[in-house]
């Protein structure tokens, strides 16, 4: 499912989600990860070229609506996958 920002602009498509209080760690460093298993979160496959993976936490969603997630925020404001 394609991921758009707050601008409206694709910037991937999602490839897991958590919901909220979740056991499962997402990869990336600790706090961050924390905060992420008690809101919930989608990772996302970044595109385009040198695009990273990253996390959007359940409170960065707006919703999702036509088969598409959107963000209240933009890219630079996720958290980035460490692998």
């Amino acid at each position: 499912m394609p991921v758009v920002d707050e601008a409206g602009e694709q910037i991937g498509v999602v490839s897991a989600v958590q919901g909220p209080g979740t056991d499962i760690r997402p990869d990336t460093i600790a706090g961050i990860a924390e905060h992420l298993m008690g809101t919930g979160y989608a990772r996302i496959d970044g595109t385009g070229f040198l695009s990273n993976d990253v996390y959007a936490a359940g409170n960065q969603i707006s919703g999702v609506t036509d088969d598409v997630v959107e963000l209240h925020v933009g890219r630079e404001e996720l958290h980035r996958a460490t692998s």
